[in-house]
């Protein structure tokens, strides 16, 4: 994204909206002959299950289910399919077994499988995501409320993966929870061995009742099968429950985290060495088994993995998502008004709707906290959590003391978010926030938001709204410091679904502690579509529909509207994907917008109006194959000119000890004020030693910055909360801009952590 001027010039365009037209009526005949042949009904399950839990002794946990308690414990074995008819027959039977001891709860799941050598097990890199491979999951729902909770998931290599539920549709795949499973295999299938501490969780211990749900993946033939499941979907809202919980234990409830970084830093211009080990501590205590604490001294990032560079040609800015630990952790109970969310369009979730779009106007953004504008760390002195529940109230406070930096003097940030739920599965709450760290201006914010959940409809059918206030306010600034909006979606996964809302950021709205893409803009959003499952050799699911937004100046003038006709989506068996959309733009500058530059050459884009279509397809293959790979291709007309966007991508795993993935992205434009071309290439290679280490390197470019940045990264995780990283960073880049690289920056960091539990 790049800003600059030019001389105003009015452009005349050329509006192609009939084939959108067109396009738009063959989708409405479309899906209205397909949903004349969907029955209208839909089996129900609305028989809540339940089953109770006993008390046994610790397992070693082994993979092997041979301790006497495992005969004792509650066996479960009435599974269905989800995917991909719903509550029809498995084509493999399972039976999960359950109990608790004095810290934990175990959970020992035996998958039987007729062709158990095609069982999938590619992925042995801990911390890499395993959907393509045979799996077996839990989720947990400590506070039986509807809205939260924890999924454990792990494959038959006992590769672990973890998430946490919020505002009960959201997951957040970043969260880290210490627990432990242990596999085994025969010829007869699979065999799964789950010790989940209650250390890790938060409950309530006046409760004996908690949420549950399991669910299996074939790989082969992506099979999913499950306990309970509406719309072929599990969350907290759609879970069983168990019950018969009594006298947990989380010890003294303290965890102890120190960690030991040694660091070595050079920059080549000028010519600068620097060298430096920096001890850290992270305390974790837990108050009451529902109510948590956390103080972090000395706190240190250098580890985290690195970004993924995007290049996109907007001219606002882009969103990334956290990846720090002390963040991560308990951070649901800082989510507010389901900023962000997306309606379950397209296969998997997806909306084409622009992601800073969506994230636009959230009042907290951890990624605001030590990190400069241009996202070069800063140091934290100290900072303290405070999270969890008491009594009716969900709550989440922050305090963090940041470094001075540049000329930005030492700031103290605060933030505090309160809820409490209401109805059956619904929520309102506040949120405040105090201090800026990018300037030395005072700024606060204050808001509220009220969130509606109804999982409970007629055939299985969801709807979700949110409505939201916010007020900022900033040392020197009198008006126009508002942000608000509201929402209303139906996101089933199968049939009809969609969505509509609207939003407004006033001109000078400014969450410090926040992120904002556009201000002074009302947001229009419209998605719907429609999903069906299908008989085939080949497709799975279809799914045809359109998303709209139009982004108003206040004042009333367009923005910018954007229209996409997803004309069809499809996903095979195999998890292979592909769709075929046309998208008609309308862009309205009001002053000139300096879309590329390097060096002294510039392009630059006169102020108008602009309209322009576009049409994209790509296919994607997927990654349970020994190779697969990604193809895509947009073209069109681009504000007065064209553009062509190429997308191609490549895996090979030979054996699930290496892995190499290979992306790359041209923009070709050509505009009357000059052609230029974006590349962005991403390299990564995986060599798994084992489940406890591996070695990942990543290198990136682009030519907009012409840069390559290398992160290479040692990782060996002897056991869950145990850690001990190597991660080399290597930046180069074309000063000269005659393809000849220079370094310009390396770092060596290594870092060891390990958590005491008490």
């Amino acid at each position: 994204m790049f800003r600059g001027n030019s001389l105003n010039k009015k452009v005349k365009t050329n509006k192609k909206s009939k084939c959108f037209s067109v396009s738009s009526s063959l989708f409405l005949l479309i899906v209205c002959q397909l949903s004349l042949g969907q029955e209208d009904e839909e089996p129900n399950q609305s028989d809540l299950k339940s089953v109770s839990i006993g008390r046994g002794e610790t397992p070693i946990v082994d993979g092997q289910l041979n301790e006497a308690d495992w005969t004792q414990a509650t066996l479960i074995d009435d599974f269905h399919q989800i995917i991909p008819f719903e509550y029809t027959e498995p084509s493999e039977p399972m039976e999960i077994r359950i109990y608790y001891g004095d810290d934990a709860l175990y959970i020992g799941a035996r998958m039987h499988d007729s062709a158990a050598e095609e069982i999938n097990a590619n992925v042995l890199r801990q911390g890499a995501m395993v959907w393509g491979d045979d799996f077996i999951s839990i989720n947990l729902h400590p506070f039986n409320d509807k809205r939260t909770g924890y999924r454990f998931l792990i494959n038959p290599n006992a590769i672990r993966m973890e998430s946490l539920f919020y505002q009960t549709t959201g997951t957040d795949w970043n969260w880290n929870g210490i627990w432990h499973g242990a596999t085994s295999r025969d010829e007869a299938g699979w065999t799964a061995e789950i010790e989940i501490p209650f250390k890790t969780l938060s409950f309530d211990p006046s409760s004996d009742t908690w949420g549950i749900n399991f669910q299996r993946n074939i790989g082969r033939n992506d099979e999913r099968i499950g306990w309970f499941s509406r719309d072929s979907i599990q969350d907290p809202s759609i879970a069983g429950e168990v019950t018969g919980f009594e006298d947990l234990q989380v010890g003294r409830g303290l965890d102890i985290v120190p960690s030991l970084t040694l660091k070595t830093n050079k920059d080549y211009n000028p010519s600068s060495n620097n060298s430096s080990t920096e001890p850290s501590l992270d305390l974790f205590y837990k108050i009451t088994p529902a109510f948590n604490a956390a103080l972090t001294l000395n706190t240190d990032f250098s580890a985290t993995e690195v970004d993924d560079r995007q290049v996109e040609l907007t001219r606002f800015s882009l969103f990334f998502p956290e990846k720090r630990t002390f963040f991560l952790r308990d951070s649901d109970m800082f989510r507010y008004a389901r900023i962000g969310g997306r309606v379950r369009g397209g296969l998997t979730g997806t909306s084409t709707i622009s992601p800073s779009n969506l994230e636009n106007g959230r009042p907290y953004f951890s990624r605001r906290i030590g990190l400069s504008a241009n996202g070069q760390p800063v140091d934290l002195s100290a900072g303290t959590k405070l999270s969890g529940r008491i009594g009716r109230w969900n709550v989440g406070a922050l305090a963090i003391q940041q470094e001075q930096y540049g000329d930005i003097n030492a700031s103290d940030i605060f933030v505090t978010r309160l809820s409490t739920n209401v109805l059956a599965e619904s929520a309102v709450g506040v949120i405040a926030t105090s201090g800026d760290p990018r300037s030395n201006l005072d700024n606060t914010l204050m808001g509220f938001d009220f969130l509606y959940n109804n999982t409970r409809l007629a055939n299985n059918r969801s709807l979700q709204g949110e409505a939201w206030y916010q007020e900022s306010n900033t040392e020197g600034v009198e008006e126009d410091q508002r942000a608000y909006g509201l929402r209303l979606t139906a996101p089933n996964r199968l049939g009809w679904r969609g969505g509509v809302g609207v939003k407004q950021i006033e001109e000078n709205f400014s969450p410090a502690l926040g992120y904002v893409s556009r201000s002074g803009i009302r947001d229009h959003t419209l998605e719907t579509g429609y999903g069906l499952r299908v008989s085939h050799p080949f497709f799975r699911t279809l799914y045809f529909g359109m998303d709209a937004e139009r982004i108003n100046l206040i004042k009333g003038d367009l923005q910018t509207q954007v229209l996409t006709l997803r004309a069809f989506e499809f996903e095979s068996h195999t998890r292979d994907q592909g769709w075929i959309r046309i998208h008609e733009t309308k862009e309205s500058l009001i002053k000139p917008y300096e879309i590329w530059a390097q060096g002294a050459n510039k392009v630059v884009i006169p102020t108008g109006d602009y309209s322009f279509n576009e049409a994209e397809f790509k296919l994607e293959s997927g990654q349970v194959r020994e190779i697969w790979g990604t193809l895509g291709y947009r073209s069109g007309e681009f504000y007065s000119g064209n553009r062509q966007q190429k997308t191609a991508g490549i895996g090979w795993r030979p054996s699930m000890h290496f892995q190499l993935t290979l992306n790359y992205t041209v923009n070709d434009v050509q505009l009357p004020y000059g052609d230029f071309d974006t590349e962005l290439l991403q390299l990564r290679n995986d060599i798994i030693f084992s489940s406890t280490m591996s070695w990942s390197t990543l290198l990136q470019y682009d030519n907009l910055t012409d840069t390559v940045g290398i992160n290479t990264r040692l990782h060996w995780i002897p056991k869950a909360g145990q850690e001990g990283i190597i991660v080399l960073n290597h930046n180069l880049q074309d000063l000269e801009l005659n393809n000849r690289f220079k370094s310009t920056l390396a770092d060596l960091a290594i870092k060891f952590n390990y958590t005491f539990r008490f």
